[in-house]
């Protein structure tokens, strides 16, 4: 089956190219290779504010410089995330694109109440590819990849986002040649399948 593909990359460095960028590279090469529609958002390129109120985000709308990152989220049938781990958790700009794009009435309907409601965003599925500086199954079973979890269920699932699948990478600096190729091989056979 043929996909929709965005991919959103987290990296907040858009001064040089990390190896989260070689793995969405290749993500992206491969899935176009096999057929299917890729559409890249780098977040660094981006110029977005910070949301500061409650208000803002329920009342207010994106700012202009992120419509088309919505128009590509509703467009997409499957969203990639590439983000490095810092401090246990995403960057602080994707969070705050996050913030940005998921407002009520785009992503999700409100309940009277102030619950999320109807998911706007549902019938799409997601991977989140994050790398790290500590072992991948240090960071997944002693802290629980709590930050990666926070993402799935309390956002991207709440949205409506399934499946949401996770590729940990962890020692990223300590990775020699044959470890990075292979992570870059994986890369290419989810893009290759497009999930």
């Amino acid at each position: 089956m043929l996909r929709r593909i965005l991919i959103i990359q987290g990296h907040p460095d858009a001064t040089e190219r990390h190896f989260g960028h070689a793995l969405a590279a290749d993500y992206a090469e491969a899935a176009q290779d096999a057929g299917h529609e890729v559409h890249p958002i780098e977040i660094a390129a981006l110029d977005f504010p910070l949301l500061r109120s409650a208000r803002d985000w329920e009342h207010g709308g994106p700012p202009a410089s992120l419509v088309e990152a919505q128009q590509r989220i509703r467009w997409a049938d499957h969203v990639v995330f590439f983000f490095p781990l810092w401090l246990g958790d995403m960057p602080a700009l994707l969070k705050a694109f996050l913030e940005q794009v998921a407002r009520p009435g785009f992503a999700f309907r409100p309940t009277p109440t102030g619950g999320l409601g109807e998911k706007l965003l549902a019938g799409r599925s997601a991977r989140v590819v994050v790398t790290m500086g500590m072992p991948g199954l240090v960071y997944r079973f002693y802290f629980r990849a709590h930050s990666v979890r926070a993402l799935e269920r309390n956002l991207l699932g709440h949205l409506g986002f399934s499946p949401v699948d996770e590729t940990l990478i962890g020692q990223v600096a300590a990775l020699d040649d044959a470890a990075r190729i292979r992570w870059l091989a994986t890369m290419r056979r989810l893009g290759r399948l497009g999930c």
